[in-house]
This record gives structure tokens, sequence and C-alpha cells, in this order.
């Protein structure tokens, strides 16, 4: 049997540059919450990260705004297309809605390109 890949790997746990390759639009499945989804990537691999557009959500936005070099109140969600900046990958655990648990790759701990720490400090 051959075998064809046309996709990235997950990438690892720690911290990486990527730039923003896709902005998707959407609303949570349970609570109808909108959010955006990026797809940040780099030669490695990528990771999906949902921002929800929630008050509970807006300093999670805010700070990865704040990383890409977008400084105002308003932004339309292309303007994050080719945008690049310095994430840490984790994975965390959660329970869904029907009880069961999930384990997902996330980006967290935003900083624009070079002032990121790259020591494991978190």
């Amino acid at each position: 049997m051959k075998l064809k890949v046309d996709e990235k790997p997950f990438l690892p746990e720690g911290r990486h540059v990527v730039k923003i390759t896709e902005v998707e639009e959407g609303k949570s499945e349970n609570k109808e919450i909108p959010f955006i989804n990026c797809r940040m990537e780099n030669e490695d691999g990528f990771v999906n990260q949902r921002f929800y557009l929630s008050e509970p959500g807006q300093p999670i936005l805010a700070a990865f705004l704040k990383a890409v070099g977008i400084d105002k109140k308003e932004v339309d969600s292309k303007e994050l297309k080719g945008k690049a900046l310095s994430i840490k990958v984790e994975e965390r655990s959660y329970e869904d809605a029907n009880g069961k648990e999930k384990t997902i790759k996330q980006a967290s701990h935003f900083e624009a390109i070079g002032e990121a720490d790259t020591s494991d400090r978190y």
C-alpha cells in the first residue's frame, strides 16, 4: 500500500516562530459563540488556534493582536493572514459538552518576533 501525505505534522510542544496562513470564522458548536480559527505554521509543522470573540476571550485576543503588531480596537480578521509571531505550543486536556475528555494542541504565550524569551520559563 502506498501512503501519500499532503499535510505537515502538528508542531511539537515548545516555542516556535510561525506565520498565520489561514483565518476562518465560525461559531462554537454548543453555545454559538463566534470565533476566528487561525492556522499558524512554519517549516516544521502547524497548530490551529481558536480565538473566541467573547468577554472572557478578550485578553487572549488582545495579547495575540499585540504580538502580530496590531494596536487598534477593531480589525478585520483578513488582516491577520501573513502576519508572523512567536508562540508556545502546549497540550491541554478538557471535558467536552458530552463529558468526554479531549486533549488538544494549542498556541499560547504570544510574543512579537524578537521579543520572545526562548527559555522554557512558563
